[in-house]
């Protein structure tokens, strides 16, 4: 995510943040870095001038000369005046009426609006405890309403039927009756996208929000269109009272120009971030979060918050009770490891939320990838459930076997049995006396940023 920005960005940074003293030459130079950073992340120009105006300003005011490290304290500024273009805060729903409550999604056709329907029922519904309604008042595309019933069966979401030979206007009037007949919380009403704004498009959306009176009208939008996602918004919330912006398919976003814009040209809040295809891939917008990422320095808070969340504490117990036991961290024990791993948006997006981790050379990084995870998981499936509890019984023969089960080669199998050695010393390690509690301490203590110092 946003790694041409975030490579930019820390190069520029690091070679400022060990400066003993500021001059404005030497900060000039470095906000014409980021300056060239941010334009070619695609962030509106008009953003841009008034993000450099400020940094420039304060790094060069009383703040910067009275600091104990004034690097330290430019990367400080930096940081802040990224927080300050994307948001204060997290802004999150707006939920407080007589149910349902609804939520009005526009956007284009192809932003992700449809998946972002069924995510936010799924977040709703499983963070929120409510109970979740869904609808599309898509007519114009014959696969839309198939789509989203999909969706909501998958995520567990009340569906109301609909079909393409009614109005628009008289689903939606009907949406809600069926929400407060089923007793939902909450309705989540999925509309038409064009290929570009059109008046007949702004005409029926504005009908729609006139019937639904939503408590909050949510634009999706593309993030991987950069400033155009921004321009896009604000065309949206000329027509609508919007209530905030979801950026969808924020993953595959290595600019980052619309998490950057869409705040200071609307004034409109990012409320979410789509992270994947899978309906579980929703996250809060944390605007301080985001710009200690783009900054190179993690986002360990998200990282404790997704493991509390998707790691199976069961399994995690027994695991660490079995090891207590003398017994030793077998195949099936590191299979249930890189399942673990995978639920939480696999070792990249892992990586991508600890300090540091934008610094590893480009070969390190190029050797943890997702795909030599799931290799590690097909070999480890083509053994034995015999293999797979006394790995010490793998011989060549038996080797060769599992290598041609799973398509791999032998080096690769005998690469995963010294990663599990390895592992297995580690568990060890952990769940000794207190080995866990110190692992946690140790993150928690990560949380105050390098550069960042405590206010």
């Amino acid at each position: 995510m946003f790694e041409n920005l975030s490579d930019r960005l820390t190069q520029t940074l690091r070679s400022i943040s060990g400066r003993a003293h500021l001059s404005e030459e030497n900060v000039s130079a470095a906000l014409r870095d980021v300056r060239m950073a941010l334009l070619e992340a695609d962030v509106a120009l008009p953003v841009v001038k008034s993000f450099i105006e400020q940094v420039k300003a304060k790094a060069l005011g009383q703040v910067i000369s009275n600091a104990l490290n004034p690097g330290e304290q430019f990367v400080k500024i930096v940081h802040d005046e990224l927080v300050n273009i994307m948001g204060d805060g997290s802004e999150g729903l707006n939920l407080a009426t007589a149910p349902p409550a609804v939520i009005l999604m526009a956007g284009l056709q192809g932003a992700g609006k449809t998946t972002t329907v069924a995510k936010l029922a799924r977040y709703l519904k499983e963070r929120d405890k409510r109970k979740v309604a869904v609808v599309s008042v898509d007519v114009y595309r014959p696969a839309a309403i198939a789509q989203l019933e999909t969706l909501a069966r998958e995520v567990g979401a009340q569906f109301v039927q609909s079909s393409t030979d009614e109005k628009p206007l008289v689903i939606a009037a009907r949406a809600i009756e069926e929400a407060k007949k089923q007793f939902a919380d909450v309705l989540i009403v999925d509309t038409a996208g064009r290929l570009a704004i059109d008046d007949n498009m702004m005409d029926e959306i504005r009908a729609l929000h006139a019937t639904l009176n939503p408590i909050e009208t949510l634009f999706v939008v593309d993030a991987m269109t950069g400033q155009d996602a921004a321009n896009t918004a604000q065309a949206f919330n000329n027509a609508l009272p919007l209530t905030g912006v979801v950026l969808a398919k924020v993953d595959g976003d290595a600019r980052g120009g619309a998490a950057l814009s869409v705040r200071s040209i609307t004034g409109k809040p990012i409320k979410f971030l789509g992270m994947g295809e899978k309906t579980d891939a929703l996250e809060v917008f944390h605007p301080d979060r985001l710009a200690s990422r783009i900054l190179g320095m993690g986002d360990v808070l998200s990282l404790i918050e997704e493991a509390e969340r998707k790691v199976d504490k069961v399994k995690a117990q027994k695991l660490a009770k079995k090891i207590q036991r003398g017994k030793k961290f077998d195949l099936e024990d590191f299979r249930d490891q890189l399942d673990q791993m995978a639920s939480m948006g696999g070792v990249t997006s892992m990586l991508d939320k600890l300090p540091g981790m934008s610094q590893l050379p480009a070969a390190a990084q190029s050797q943890l990838d997702d795909g030599m995870f799931k290799r590690m998981g097909v070999i480890i499936d083509s053994m034995t459930p015999k293999e797979r509890k006394f790995p010490d019984v793998l011989n060549g023969s038996r080797k060769q076997r599992i290598a041609k089960g799973s398509g791999t080669q032998v080096p690769d199998v005998n690469r995963l049995l010294k990663q599990h050695k390895q592992m297995q010393k580690m568990m060890k390690k952990v769940t000794k006396k207190g080995g866990m509690q110190k692992m946690m301490r140790g993150l928690q203590g990560m949380k105050v940023q390098p550069g960042m110092p405590r206010r």
